[in-house]
């Protein structure tokens, strides 16, 4: 009897056992649920995620004297800057580019270090692809096609530290920069306000992270024609929106400075809706 006794107490202390950690797993299944709800709600459906991270350039390159480039020139990541003649770091109008870029031409994959000059020429039509700007000097791309069937397509990589504007504007036909980001900058896009010869220049501004502090995103000349089309912006660190997405202006071709004649979406030369601009 002694010893069916000690084998139905061991019987009773397994299956107490079991149960207890029968019912741990489930309260840790409960506890699983609730933080992954609760997660859930923290992080809605859809909710935006971070600008990617800048690359880490894979050797330095100093440019003494423009790189010309017809075709495609992929910089495997290199960090490239101007040094010499182009070791210039101002605003001053008038300086070198580190690239120029013919019509029809190609860059990729390049960081510009600083100094850097007045960054990259398009002389027509080009692509910059994966390009980033650590520290951008005058401006970092220039955009200076005469045909009016000119595109300039920028496509991811990003730009820093642009005490006046990222991506200037002076020629004619159409932009298009999409994956961008940007951060600590003037303006992001500026249709040339003053130049000696004017065109109609069409703006589409698509998928870019902004981080403050900045300006303004784009800017344009409404009486030659401009128009800025802009979805998918996400604004980060800027709780008061002090960043104005499109602001238009009244251009001349005599050097004046242009005219602020408004800002805001108004269906005609800034095209957007508040559901286009998100602030992270």
């Amino acid at each position: 009897m002694t010893t069916q006794r000690a084998e139905l107490r061991k019987s009773r202390k397994r299956r107490l056992t079991r149960r207890r950690a029968v019912g741990a797993a489930g309260g840790a299944l409960l506890l699983t649920g609730a933080t992954l709800g609760a997660n859930m709600l923290l992080s809605p459906a859809g909710a935006a995620t971070a600008a990617a991270d800048w690359p880490t350039p894979t050797g330095d390159k100093p440019v003494t004297k423009t790189i010309e480039v017809s075709g495609t020139y992929d910089g495997g990541l290199q960090r490239f800057y101007g040094s010499g003649d182009l070791g210039g770091d101002g605003q001053d109008e008038g300086q070198d580019p580190i690239f120029k870029l013919k019509d029809g031409a190609v860059l990729k994959n390049v960081v510009l270090g600083s100094p850097a000059a007045d960054g990259v020429h398009c002389s027509g039509s080009c692509t910059i692809q994966n390009v980033w700007w650590e520290d951008v000097g005058e401006d970092a791309a220039t955009f200076k096609g005469t045909s009016t069937g000119s595109t300039y397509t920028v496509t991811g990589g990003g730009a820093k530290k642009a005490d006046d504007k990222v991506l200037q504007f002076n020629g004619a036909g159409k932009l298009n920069i999409t994956g961008f980001q940007v951060s600590d900058f003037g303006k992001l896009v500026r249709s040339c306000g003053n130049c000696s010869k004017q065109y109609k220049r069409t703006i589409t501004v698509n998928d870019v992270d902004v981080t403050a502090p900045g300006k303004s995103l784009v800017g344009i000349n409404t009486n030659y024609g401009d128009t800025a089309t802009l979805s998918k912006i996400r604004i980060h660190g800027d709780d008061d929106k002090k960043i104005e997405p499109c602001v238009r202006f009244t251009g001349n071709d005599s050097g004046d400075e242009p005219e602020e004649t408004g800002s805001g979406p108004d269906g005609t030369y800034c095209k957007y809706s508040a559901s286009d601009i998100s602030y992270q």
